[in-house]
């Protein structure tokens, strides 16, 4: 599974983005997805999670209810919409994925994209 960020830029605090990620290969509706980011100077951390079937989310403290992560299995697609942003979200966003049910946890997940940087400005 190759996997493919876009969507990241330079916003404005309270402003949106919606981050993409497309993956390759035919199997994935099998694959639970998760956003990560990764702050200079910070370890990388979990954001968001859905299951294979898209009926379960689940959300970093941080972001719950401001982030939305959704999925389109039939276009090998999974979103992250981000509304009011603040100066912490910004990072470099990741999206994998994971032969498993759903993880909030990096190491459960066997492949990850090169990442989208997202800059929010106060």
């Amino acid at each position: 599974v190759q996997l493919v960020e876009s969507g990241g830029g330079l916003v404005q605090a309270g402003g949106s983005l919606r981050l993409s990620c497309a993956a390759s290969g035919r199997t994935f509706s099998l694959y639970a997805m998760g956003w990560f980011r990764q702050a200079p100077g910070k370890e990388r951390e979990f954001v968001a999670a859905i299951s294979w079937s898209g009926g379960s989310t689940y959300y970093a403290d941080s972001v719950k209810g401001r982030f939305t992560i959704s999925r389109d299995n039939a276009k090998n697609t999974v979103y992250l919409q981000m509304n009011s942003l603040k100066p912490d979200d910004t990072a470099v966003y990741y999206c994998a994925a994971g032969l498993t049910e759903i993880a909030t946890v990096a190491p459960k997940y066997d492949y990850w994209g090169q990442g989208t940087q997202v800059t929010v400005s106060s």
